[in-house]
């Protein structure tokens, strides 16, 4: 049986893709003028509810936050400035299976690159990876995903999907689109789920996973002090953030309805979350460019729809997940998916952990460099 190191040896290209998948299309963001301009007229002609008098954000998204954010939106906001940014580097389309997946992929500068796959959650976007691929292309090619019904990738029709389909849809796009027999997988939120999926339905492909984001787990018989303590932070959490998921899983259409057509009403919904799971002081151009990505595609509601989809596709997943796995415990992670790491290791084959200095659920967007170096220094190692 060969060692991981060998494994590694193996060669990571196929040398033909597989004959049922659509050679990718060049992509470039390009939002017409009108749609541009019909999102900033309904943020100019929005109506703000009555304002409950706190300065804080205890009583969800601040208000006058969002005053002086749609105020910024409507006068200094530049989505053209925002399109080229997300130009920076090539994007590409590929017909996967029903759907038209948009990637970056970015190949790698050194001698011997390893395919990783990267993939984002809600409300995030792959906006979020940008600023770490100019440092991760040093050690891989880098592909960076939509999730279907996110962003500029196409969306289910009229059922919705979770993270099973997509690793399989991932899967297909590394191995038969651009033709990579083997490769890693990085991510947190959805992502986490999305790149589990991946190592548990196809461990012959991956050789490593890396995760900023991990699941709590059945509850622990016997618990160390450190593991009590933990439990009793999650049921508070939980008790104060979990209505969101809740009603974005049992009743997604509701959801959809209230934010579809509501720039202000869905960057309110966004902008709470990035707030309240962070510790990083988001600049508006940030803030807005991830919000504008579900405007501009109305992928607002079916991103909502995500929620759903992951509780109706059975999970295969059952015990330990033994492909090598690294962890990065960011500080201000909702504490129901960053455990100590005695429970990560009942649950993962985990050979690489890293407790952070700062940064929270939105890791890549908040701490790029940080990530990115212990993404690398984890498949360095596992690279031996």
């Amino acid at each position: 049986m060969p060692s991981r190191r060998d494994l590694f040896r193996l060669p990571i290209a196929l040398p033909l893709m597989a004959q049922n998948t659509a050679k990718p299309r060049p992509f470039r963001v390009e939002i017409p003028k009108a749609t541009v301009n019909r999102i900033i007229g309904r943020v100019r002609e929005a109506r703000f509810p009555d304002r409950i008098d706190t300065a804080d954000w205890s009583y969800g998204v601040n208000w006058d936050y969002m005053k002086s954010l749609a105020q910024y939106w409507t006068t200094r906001f530049d989505w053209r400035k925002a399109e080229a940014n997300l130009n920076r580097y090539p994007q590409f389309v590929a017909k996967v299976e029903d759907f038209d997946i948009h990637f970056y992929h970015v190949r790698g500068r050194g001698s011997n690159p390893l395919p990783l796959i990267l993939t984002h959650g809600w409300p995030g976007s792959v906006f979020e990876f940008l600023e770490a691929i100019g440092p991760l292309s040093e050690d891989f090619d880098v592909v960076v995903p939509s999730l279907p019904g996110f962003g500029f990738s196409s969306k289910p029709k009229g059922k919705p999907v979770g993270p099973v389909t997509t690793a399989r849809l991932w899967h297909r796009l590394m191995t038969e689109v651009l033709g990579y027999s083997k490769f890693g997988a990085q991510g947190g939120d959805w992502g986490m789920r999305v790149t589990m999926e991946l190592a548990g339905q196809f461990p012959e492909s991956v050789v490593g996973i890396h995760l900023n984001a991990a699941p709590a787990g059945a509850p622990l018989d016997t618990p160390t002090d450190e593991e009590r303590k933990w439990q009793r932070i999650v049921i508070q959490a939980r008790t104060a953030e979990i209505d969101y998921f809740n009603e974005q899983q049992h009743k997604p259409q509701t959801v959809a309805f209230a934010l579809y057509d509501n720039p202000v009403g869905a960057a309110a919904w966004i902008v709470e979350k990035m707030k309240g799971w962070s510790d990083a002081f988001f600049t508006e151009d940030q803030v807005l460019t991830n919000v504008m990505i579900y405007l501009v595609t109305d992928t607002v509601g079916t991103g909502i729809w995500y929620y759903r989809g992951a509780g109706e596709e059975p999970s295969q997943l059952r015990g330990k997940l033994m492909t090598p796995t690294g962890f990065a415990a960011f500080p201000k992670e909702m504490p129901y998916l960053c455990p100590p790491r005695s429970v990560i290791e009942r649950a993962f084959n985990l050979v690489h952990y890293t407790k952070m200095p700062r940064g929270g659920h939105f890791a890549c967007l908040e701490q790029p460099e940080l990530l990115a170096a212990d993404v690398r220094s984890y498949f360095r190692q596992l690279r031996g």
